[in-house]
């Protein structure tokens, strides 16, 4: 769906652009909040992730990602940001160990391991989804690179279509790999230091340590320039970076604090990041559905339903967007209230005030 929307509005700012041209600038505003807001509260989560490789307590954990957090803010203030070299050798890095963690350790896979299956029932599907849906984002990314390609109408499916088949092969072979070899002792929050310990000794855990904190501030330091682009795009050239870092780093650290304090667990946290994202992805489906022609506009309804279904399972987190929403629907009345000429900002004064 991203790729058809590429070619179908492709200078069109991403999915900021997309909404704004299927429902108006207001829905569009509400899309780009969105973003902004997961990237705000993701980016401690994707850190504390990466810190669970590092350290071993809770709250070493907490003071190793506000020190990951805390690095990647410093660079995109200085305005650093990795460059698309760069971005390949991490992506290599990551494809590099799953592919030890999951071939190295084949050979400890038991059949025994997938009984019972689905031991939580088949509504844990969902659930599970949700948690691993922030692993997922990203594809809303390939959106405004589709100016940089020659011809894009066949370039760009020719790519997502690439990147989508390595993705699903990488993650479904370390998926069944985790459950095949670690089994019960899969339900740990640093899976893939089992599967290298399995594969390569115990060099294992320290190889998988470092490429989780690379490979988070690749990630991390990638989403936050993106979102800078995004608040730059939505104040028309006008943007506040040091603003929105800023607020990054308050919120950051008031979750990190809350998690050290042992008030919240990290699923808890994924969940507020993936209902925005899931929120932005929801909003870029239903443009797709009012913009594309075809088999493209039908394929874009049960992209509608798969993530309305999986926002069903985001709990309380599905309020988040919803304030979001509220919030632009407040701003987009002040500035037309403040746009309107004296006379009639008087007589909308009562309206506006509410």
């Amino acid at each position: 769906m991203f790729a058809a929307l590429g070619r179908q509005v492709p200078s069109a700012g991403g999915v900021l652009g997309y909404v704004t041209a299927a429902a108006g600038r207001r829905a569009g505003l509400v899309t780009g909040r969105s973003f902004l807001a997961g990237v705000v509260v993701g980016a401690p989560v994707v850190c504390l992730i990466g810190a669970s490789y590092v350290a071993a307590t809770t709250t070493a954990r907490a003071l190793v990602a506000a020190g990951l957090l805390a690095a990647v803010l410093a660079l995109a203030a200085r305005g650093l940001r990795a460059s698309v070299a760069a971005q390949l050798v991490l992506v290599g890095l990551l494809v590099a160990v799953v592919v030890l963690a999951a071939g190295g350790s084949a050979h400890d896979a038991r059949l025994a391991h997938w009984a019972p299956f689905a031991p939580h029932g088949w509504l844990s599907v969902g659930h599970a989804a949700v948690t691993l849906m922030l692993s997922f984002a990203g594809w809303e990314a390939v959106a405004p690179l589709t100016t940089r390609f020659a011809d894009p109408a066949r370039q760009l499916p020719r790519v997502v279509a690439i990147a989508l088949a390595v993705t699903t092969a990488i993650y479904l072979s370390l998926a069944v790999t985790t459950i095949a070899v670690l089994g019960p002792a899969a339900a740990t929050d640093v899976p893939l230091a089992g599967l290298l310990a399995r594969s390569v000794g115990s060099a294992g855990p320290v190889l998988a340590g470092v490429a989780a904190v690379v490979l988070t501030l690749g990630t991390t330091n990638a989403y936050i320039n993106g979102a800078i682009q995004m608040v730059t795009e939505l104040r028309h050239g006008a943007g506040r970076p040091a603003a929105f870092l800023g607020v990054t780093g308050v919120i950051g650290a008031a979750g990190l604090v809350l998690y050290g304090l042992r008030l919240v667990s990290v699923a808890a946290l994924v969940e507020l990041p993936t209902a925005l994202f899931l929120a932005v992805y929801l909003g870029a489906m239903a443009a797709a559905v009012r913009l594309l022609r075809g088999g493209a506009r039908v394929a874009a309804v049960p992209a509608v339903l798969a993530v309305a279904g999986m926002l069903a399972f985001c709990g309380f987190a599905v309020a988040l967007p919803g304030a979001v929403a509220a919030t632009a629907a407040g701003a987009a009345l002040r500035a037309r209230c403040t746009r309107r000429p004296a006379a009639a900002q008087a007589l909308e004064l009562a309206g506006c005030g509410r």
